[in-house]
């Protein structure tokens, strides 16, 4: 069979414009000579729905749309993920399903059995799960039909044992299928393609049969998908890689014997590369989904503010971009002399305001209030709060997407003003330790360099002491251990839920490691404040963690 795979970009809701872009696909790929196309996970409503599956409208108009779609689907069959109503009076409202249209009508559905409670995923709280998958005949063919979550039952998988056994792949070993299909919409982090992989081309080993994984492609929210789709033969080759972070549509053979095709070039990349190409495709289907068409990003000099400010102009295109510089008097010439140096490098508009004039005001304004109080942190968070009401202005004024700056070792221990540098719509690098900024800009510069360009981060950016220049010569280490360290210690902490007794066991300082701990649980509320942010690690601050604020337990 000819199989055409529809990897493409949907937006939640859009439900008249996703549509068109399946059916715009759907002649694509039949005009290539597909005899079956298959989509991604809930293409026709976009995914990850959410509580608009609770709007009285949504599902019925979900579904008035397929029944057009179906309408337009001739001899070559369309296997469509969808929301389907559950008429049978008992369970939750709907199931996650897969429309199977032909000649005109939908002539049957497919539902996922296995539904995700973990992470970023709550499934269970509107779908019903499916007790067995379904095979559809099809020119002669027996077509497995799974849907995402469906195949992740390897041993490999920890969250297999959330399922009491029930593995789609291993029923559909006894039905003696000639293709598996996995209709998903897998948002990305680092390192999970390897994983799909995997989970691929073990199914298609213990099913005897081709295996294809159409994945969704692009951002929604914080998720972002990374495509990736494929096919492998019976014996575990890959043998269609599509692209990674690009809508792509392509053509397999799926006949016995057919010799494997090459990959497409950008199905592997080194992690930062991944991270790149993630985070820029994550802000530009933000801002372009939402609305916005332009950016805005403070930039202080500094490594973040740089590496940010490098994806914007990517994202928008430099044209599209207004850095600011804000300093103050405390700002090192260094400072100013490197957000110049990155505009000019990126191409992108640079402004200055100076916020000196406009703090001495607030700190006249609050004397007599303050008086005989020492100067602390309170004082030095009055520079972040200006320039983010600054900052605010001017997005407000021009209808720009302002960019926080923040990375998630800030954001973990609390090195980050609340309504001051945490203002803004959209939190890029809020998902990416300090060390990986570090890496990435190198990453960025080096491959500049690799192209013939001007590598566009300052080296001295890179080179010189993280500071967040609220006082004089004030460096990150004056109150956090070096950042090394620091990330090593918060993906343990964080990420992997390590007590503080296991990470002292690891050889961590007790010392560091109960002020990190302390740092992490006692910034939860601006944590719960901050601007969504793109995940790219297996948990990010968002919706995937949920920490009380109010909490007392110390591990």
């Amino acid at each position: 069979m000819r199989l055409g795979l529809a990897q493409i970009n949907t937006t939640v809701g859009d439900i008249a414009g996703n549509r068109r872009r399946i059916l715009d696909a759907y002649k694509i790929l039949v005009g290539r000579g597909a005899e079956l196309v298959v989509f991604p996970e809930l293409v026709t409503c976009g995914y990850p729905p959410r509580d608009l599956l609770f709007k009285r409208r949504f599902v019925p108009d979900v579904e008035e749309s397929l029944a057009v779609l179906a309408a337009a689907i001739g001899e070559v069959p369309a296997l469509v993920g969808t929301v389907e109503s559950n008429l049978s009076g008992t369970g939750r409202s709907f199931f996650n399903s897969a429309a199977f249209c032909h000649r005109g009508r939908v002539a049957g559905f497919a539902r996922k059995c296995l539904l995700p409670t973990y992470d970023v995923f709550d499934e269970d709280r509107y779908f019903e799960p499916a007790a067995q998958t379904t095979v559809i005949t099809h020119a002669g063919a027996r077509i497995g039909v799974t849907i995402c979550e469906d195949i992740w039952t390897h041993p490999m998988i920890s969250t297999r044992r959330l399922y009491n056994g029930l593995d789609p792949v291993r029923q559909l070993a006894s039905q003696k299928c000639d293709l598996m299909v996995n209709l998903s919409a897998s948002p990305w982090n680092h390192g999970k393609a390897g994983v799909r992989q995997t989970l691929v081309t073990d199914a298609a080993r213990a099913l005897g049969c081709p295996v294809a994984y159409v994945n969704a492609v692009g951002g929604n929210d914080e998720l972002i998908f990374d495509g990736r789709s494929l096919v492998s033969d019976p014996s575990g080759r890959v043998v269609t890689g599509m692209a990674a972070f690009a809508e792509d549509l392509a053509v397999a053979e799926t006949a016995p014997g057919h010799a494997p095709g090459a990959l497409a070039p950008s199905f592997e990349q080194s992690e930062m590369a991944d991270i790149l190409s993630g985070l820029t495709l994550g802000l530009r289907d933000y801002a372009q989904k939402v609305g916005f068409r332009t950016a805005l990003v403070a930039l202080s000099g500094g490594i973040d503010s740089a590496v940010v400010g490098t994806i914007a102009a990517a994202a928008f295109g430099p044209q599209n971009v207004i850095g600011v510089s804000l300093p103050s008097e405390i700002s090192s010439q260094h400072s100013r002399d490197d957000a110049r140096l990155l505009a000019a490098n990126l191409g992108i508009r640079l402004e200055t305001i100076g916020i000196a004039d406009v703090v001495a005001s607030c700190d006249a304004a609050l004397a007599p209030i303050f008086a005989g109080k020492p100067r602390d942190v309170t004082e030095e968070n009055i520079q972040a709060r200006v320039r983010g009401v600054l900052m605010m202005a001017m997005s407000n004024k021009f209808g720009s997407l302002l960019l926080t700056t923040g990375n998630k070792s800030e954001m973990a221990v609390g090195y980050c003003t609340l309504y001051g540098d945490m203002c803004g719509g959209l939190a890029v690098i809020s998902d990416v330790y300090k060390t990986q900024v570090y890496a990435l800009a190198n990453w960025i510069n080096a491959d500049a360099r690799r192209s013939g360009r001007t590598p566009p981060i300052p080296q001295s950016s890179i080179d010189k002491l993280p500071s967040a220049e609220l006082r004089p010569n004030q460096t990150d280490q004056d109150t956090l251990p070096p950042y090394d360290v620091l990330d090593a210690v918060l993906k343990g902490y964080v990420e992997e839920g390590l007590s503080r007794r296991d990470l002292v066991a690891q050889g961590f300082s007790e010392a560091v490691v109960a002020d990190v701990a302390r740092k992490v649980d006692l910034n939860e509320y601006k944590r719960k404040q901050a601007a969504p942010g793109l995940k790219i690690t297996p948990l990010a601050f968002g919706v995937g963690r949920r920490i009380p604020i109010v909490q007392k337990y110390i591990s």
